[in-house]
């Protein structure tokens, strides 16, 4: 895949998720194996990868809101508690006229 095909959602992933995904294909999906190659539980693979999803559903969703999208991002990475996150978005939404 050239550099300039490449989707919006894999450049706001990191290294470490761009590996998860590997070895989530390589696995043929299998949580039970990733848990294996990580030696972690199953609930705690289970977690990343809903974290994942969040963060692709962040980045396709608010394409057209930066700001919003910045906001979602922090909270999925625990930089930002997800309360103060829905106050956030809450409030610029009034400003923008949005709610």
């Amino acid at each position: 895949m050239a550099i300039e095909i490449i989707p919006d959602w894999m450049t706001n992933l990191e290294e470490e998720d761009m590996s998860f995904i590997k070895n989530f294909i390589l696995t043929s999906g299998s949580l039970k194996e990733i848990a294996k190659h990580y030696d972690v539980t199953y609930p705690t693979v289970r977690l990343r990868l809903d974290r994942l999803i969040q963060k692709i559903r962040i980045s396709e969703d608010d394409a057209n809101e930066p700001y919003i999208s910045l906001i979602k991002r922090l909270a999925v990475n625990d930089k930002l508690d997800f309360d103060t996150a829905k106050i956030l978005v809450s409030e610029y939404k009034k400003l923008k006229g949005g709610d």
